[in-house]
């Protein structure tokens, strides 16, 4: 049975995600439905004289087959981390939109990579609550530079965008972000939905650099409850910080890592990136498998002071947050330390964390004696 949401399924004065606004119980059905409305739309590319991967579908990118070539697209929005920007900068006088963009940025180009392509281009939505929002120009700038940053980062050309004055529709002084990517598999070999992931292959999980930019509602819903909010001393870091500049560090972006791994002759049988619904996005192929853990990441300090006070157990906490590990790679036994080594020479640690089995679709994390069942992560047919 899935896990619940409701404050009664969790200890005591904890918090929790449903809570906060955001019950995948009741948003995830939807994504279902949308995803059985979409597949017969795939017929209209016969016409073009393309058609669909049919198997990218309900993966984190959608794949057509252009002949020599695959194409890949995604659209992904930040989501509420940007409110946790506007609140720090009224406290400190800081804009903290250059990561704010990279965050925006990570959240489409990270799931692109999933299926194993090359970003080529984004496309930048900013949806502000009125033309105003525009006038802070230390933060406009912040955000324009920021997302050119990212871009040169990840080699990916920008190609346009939308900015939109939302008045009515997106709150006055808030700004709704979100950006479009489009990419290249080439050649088709680099493909990675999983076609080939079988029993005996490793799990190798790359670092994340905190919280990313998923589960920030929560993460909002304890800052109201801390006696200096934002500006809470971030306890368990090893270096100084507030909660609130912990929660800011922009997330990772992993196609340096994609790329150095292919360049590798690395063999990418599938991969994740770890975003809502935590460490069950392991579990998002269809098949009948079972992923065991058995050597966990150390936890990064905000996430481990965000499941002290919110008094979160290790179930609710990997269910929902990526708890030290952004992204992960499932590789040939035999390839798996040097995928681990060629990520760590590229600069973001990575460790060969555990292995694909023989049995039912169901994640097995050993050092916590957690196991999360297959029908605990409906996002696809």
């Amino acid at each position: 049975m899935a896990a619940s949401n409701s404050p009664a399924a969790h200890p005591a004065g904890a918090l929790s995600y449903g809570a906060s606004g955001v019950d995948y119980a009741r948003i995830d059905p939807l994504k279902l439905d949308a995803q059985r409305a979409a597949l017969a739309t795939g017929a209209h590319l016969d016409r073009h004289g393309f058609s669909e991967v049919a198997s990218s579908r309900g993966e984190s990118a959608y794949v057509v087959d252009v002949g020599p070539f695959y194409l890949a697209s995604i659209v992904e929005c930040l989501g509420s981390k940007a409110l946790v920007a506007d609140a720090m900068a009224a406290l400190t006088g800081k804009s903290a939109y250059a990561g704010i963009a990279q965050d925006t940025i990570a959240m489409a180009v990270n799931d692109l990579v999933t299926v194993g392509a090359t970003p080529l281009v984004v496309q930048a939505y900013w949806a502000a609550g009125g033309s105003d929002w525009f006038n802070d120009a230390e933060r406009a700038e912040a955000l324009v530079a920021g997302w050119k940053r990212a871009c040169d980062q990840c080699g990916i050309s920008w190609g346009g965008g939308e900015t939109p004055a939302l008045a009515g529709i997106v709150e006055g002084g808030r700004i709704d972000l979100a950006a479009a990517c489009t990419g290249i598999v080439s050649p088709k070999t680099r493909l990675s939905l999983g076609d080939h992931l079988a029993p005996g292959d490793a799990i190798v999980l790359l670092a994340s650099s905190g919280i990313h930019a998923n589960g920030l509602s929560l993460a909002r819903q304890l800052a109201e409850r801390l006696p200096r909010g934002y500006l809470t001393p971030l306890t368990e870091s090893a270096v100084p910080t507030s909660f609130g500049a912990a929660l800011l560090e922009p997330t990772v972006l992993y196609p340096p890592i994609t790329e150095a791994l292919y360049r590798a002759g690395i063999r990418v049988r599938y991969a994740v990136n770890i975003t809502g619904h935590g460490w069950r996005k392991l579990m998002r192929h269809p098949a009948e498998l079972t992923y065991r853990i058995r050597q966990l990441p150390d936890v990064p300090a905000v996430l481990a002071f965000i499941q002290n006070e919110a008094r979160l157990d290790a179930r609710t906490a990997y269910g929902t947050f990526n708890m030290g590990a952004g992204f992960a790679v499932f590789v040939p036994a035999e390839d798996a330390e040097r995928a681990a080594a060629v990520a760590r020479k590229a600069g973001v640690d990575a460790w060969v964390a555990g292995s694909v089995e023989a049995g039912p679709r169901r994640l097995v994390i050993e050092p916590l004696d957690l196991e999360y069942g297959g029908d605990e992560l409906g996002v696809r047919l």
